[in-house]
């Protein structure tokens, strides 16, 4: 695999194990929902805490986390359906899209009930935001694309959650998804031979509906996000 014969050819990466283990504990335990700090303020603050080849391989731990965590909890629930109704449902990673149009009112959002210390909207976000902005050197610490699933994953299902999972849209969600499409763009640029765009992003890119962005603290329409056009421009490389 390329990516991996540049990771050992490489003598220009030097990589601390202890080191990343120590930001990820940190990372998961001064932020979150016990954090007095908005979550703008704590994505900011954990960007800039990752801001080398080791803080980079700790945000695609976490990203990819996310994803496996979610996947995980959506196939539990699927087990769950079936135990009790009898009912198969079928989890596809690549698109979630038919088992949430099928099933929908009998799932949880799963990016809600992440591993402790992963929360959407902040160590998710922060560890996206930190992928997409050191992209080009993605290729040194992980496999990119593997990487690139795992964020159209989590943002197939970030979009879900507002069509289908009763996810409030507020400025924090809408900065999930917006970090996750700019994200997936910047990778992709970054890939030599970039795979095809998986089917749930290919059908949101056929969209043209702005969703209302609500305050976090209260009723208030303070904006809108367009994803299939925010889509277009960022992926369309």
């Amino acid at each position: 695999m390329r990516w991996l014969r540049q990771l050992l050819g490489s003598k220009r990466v030097q990589l601390d194990p202890e080191r990343q283990q120590a930001l990820l504990r940190d990372v998961r335990h001064r932020y979150g929902t016990g954090s007095p700090v908005h979550f703008p303020e704590q994505v900011e603050a954990i960007t800039r805490m990752l801001d080398d080849d080791d803080g980079l391989v700790v945000a695609a731990h976490m990203v990819s986390e996310a994803a496996d965590a979610a996947h995980a909890d959506l196939q539990a629930q699927a087990h769950d359906v079936h135990r009790r109704t009898g009912r198969r449902l079928l989890v596809h990673r690549r698109n979630y899209r038919p088992l949430w149009k099928e099933a929908g009112p009998a799932l949880r959002w799963p990016l809600f009930a992440l591993p402790r210390g992963l929360h959407p909207y902040v160590q998710v976000t922060a560890a996206v935001s930190v992928v997409g902005s050191r992209a080009p050197r993605l290729g040194q610490v992980a496999d990119p694309n593997l990487l690139l699933a795992r964020v159209f994953e989590v943002l197939d299902l970030t979009i879900i959650g507002w069509e289908y999972g009763q996810v409030r849209v507020d400025t924090d969600a809408a900065a999930l998804a917006d970090r996750l499409i700019s994200t997936a763009g910047q990778v992709l640029t970054a890939i030599d031979d970039p795979p095809r765009l998986p089917p749930p992003v290919r059908e949101m890119m056929r969209r043209n509906n702005t969703i209302d962005v609500h305050d976090p603290t209260g009723p208030h329409v303070v904006g809108g996000i367009n994803p299939g056009a925010r889509m277009r421009e960022s992926l369309l490389v």
